[in-house]
């Protein structure tokens, strides 16, 4: 790693009605580095990444290129000027091929203007091998890839305009374990062939993967900024929070005793569409107050599974038990109404109404609590209940009249757990509960879970982070292929464990 300053950011300032996002932030990156910045939601991450990407420009302060003033005018200015972004949300058209996602605007062309798909489909191919994935036709519908290679087309699509500086906005949120080291690994190699990284993830034990430096924001200010060799884990929530967190994933209380059988799935499986099924012959229980976690790669068919359980997907056979009782479950109303609540992966598209307020999103799914007799609805107790789902789970707004879509992504999930703690349920589904939250606010999610179980309710939790499935997990199911294929005790189970178990070449096998 050179010593050179590539791009420095100077007493950045950028304010928003009623928000100072950046107040005076300084940034630097050097040749050849990954520099990695973290912090809780609201921090001003975003805010800096998007000034420096020229989709927002500073009020005051300067951006340098090689010690040289520049003024990003747009994306497109700061692709130009060495700068490109690789969003968290794929921003590509799923109706077009790689190729044409890749170069879109900027195809090849020949003599008399014709698009060259021949150069363009070749660039493509020698895009692809830097992730192994030359196999793959460059003619290929991006509608026809799986979620993970998508990230991998919209990581190829920037490393495609040939930049100094690439930023990488949460990359690893969609990518299996083995797409992970390979991104590492071009990473390191495009590393030494001068390309500097700037790294956004709120998975630290990334940012010690491989980050040579990080920076640590705070209330739009800069916090702190250290070599990683030089600190630790909890050095970095200490300085993101601004307060010391122990025992993150927190305990089971002496009185929070796990009673008997609450929930029972005998036999789930799933509808075929056309030649697959997601997955089939699943069977499971679990007990009042437990938390049993579901562990498994992409693809392994939990979400298909919690789905299906739920009635959003109702399964095409088998049989659900609830406090020993079968329940015909054919769509979420009568899960609902059983006592069961789902809590969906995607909080934006599948979870929350983010054009709503909060106090009308955490009432939406339970309106009939609200309803007088004839059917007319009652504000004031509405806007009780959402006065104290807010201070409950402490989101952080002004108003619960505040759109959703104006929250933090940790408050956003909170609002989502508060909707779901509405209904009462006996028995919740929460997956992937704390994805693009911050460490604060995963903290309080762990919490505000852990207190639920200790009330009688049975929880299952879907999370493809192996840590948090260790640290909160009475017992862990592992899925692979559509199938449970072990069931671990959460005291005794390792992360070497689950991850042999859920990449395991043959099925079966249960450790006790």
């Amino acid at each position: 790693m050179h010593e050179t300053i590539l791009l420095e950011a100077r007493k950045i300032v950028k304010t928003f009605p009623g928000v100072k996002a950046l107040d005076e932030v300084d940034f630097s990156l050097r040749e050849g580095e990954v520099h990695a910045l973290v912090g809780e939601n609201g921090a001003g991450k975003s805010t800096l990444m998007l000034t420096l990407g020229g989709i927002y420009q500073p009020d005051s302060g300067s951006i340098l290129m090689k010690g040289k003033k520049i003024t990003c005018e747009s994306p497109h200015d700061a692709n130009l000027k060495g700068i490109s972004i690789v969003f968290q949300e794929l921003s590509l058209i799923p109706t077009l091929s790689i190729a044409e996602n890749i170069f879109a605007n900027r195809q090849p062309v020949g003599r008399i203007n014709f698009i060259n798909r021949r150069k363009m489909y070749e660039d493509t191919r020698n895009l692809l091998k830097l992730f192994d994935l030359d196999c793959i036709d460059p003619a290929t519908p991006i509608r026809e890839l799986s979620i993970a290679n998508q990230q991998v087309v919209e990581i190829l699509k920037a490393i495609s305009y040939n930049p100094s500086v690439l930023i990488l906005d949460e990359p690893t949120s969609s990518l299996t374990e083995h797409e992970i080291t390979q991104l590492f690994h071009n990473i390191r190699k495009l590393k030494d062939r001068g390309l500097s990284f700037i790294y956004i993830s709120h998975h630290l034990i990334e940012i010690f993967e491989i980050a040579d430096r990080v920076t640590v924001l705070r209330d739009g200010k800069n916090v702190s900024e250290a070599a990683v060799k030089d600190i630790d884990e909890e050095y970095l929530i200490t300085n993101m929070v601004g307060r010391t967190i122990t025992n993150m994933y927190g305990k089971r209380g002496p009185d929070d005793a796990i009673g008997g059988v609450l929930f029972e799935a005998r036999n789930i499986t799933d509808r075929k569409k056309g030649l697959h099924r997601k997955f089939e012959g699943i069977s499971f229980s679990v007990r009042a107050g437990e938390i049993v976690g579901v562990a498994g790669l992409i693809g392994a068919g939990r979400t298909e599974m919690a789905r299906a359980i739920f009635g959003a997907e109702p399964p095409e056979s088998g049989t659900v038990f609830l406090k020993g009782k079968e329940l015909n479950i054919r769509n979420p109303k009568n899960a609902i109404r059983a006592g069961i609540g789902y809590l969906s992966e995607d909080r934006k598209s599948q979870g929350l109404i983010t054009g709503f307020t909060i106090k009308e999103n955490v009432a939406s799914n339970h309106l009939e609590d609200f309803t007088n007799r004839y059917g007319m609805l009652n504000d004031t107790r509405m806007l009780e209940f959402a006065e104290k789902t807010r201070k409950d789970f402490r989101i952080l707004t002004p108003s619960v009249h505040q759109l959703v879509r104006n929250l933090s992504g940790g408050n956003q999930q909170k609002v989502l757990l508060g909707t779901w703690f509405g209904i009462n349920p006996e028995f919740l589904i929460v997956d992937e509960p704390t994805r693009g939250v911050d460490v604060g606010a995963k903290s309080e999610i762990y919490q505000l879970l852990r207190n639920l179980a200790a009330t009688g309710v049975g929880i299952l939790m879907i999370s493809s982070d192996l840590t948090e499935i260790l640290g909160l997990s009475d017992r862990i199911l592992v899925m692979k292929s559509g199938k449970i294929v072990g069931t671990v005790p959460g005291e005794h189970a390792t992360e070497e464990q689950i991850i042999a178990m859920a990449a395991s070449t043959a099925d079966g096998g249960t450790c006790e």
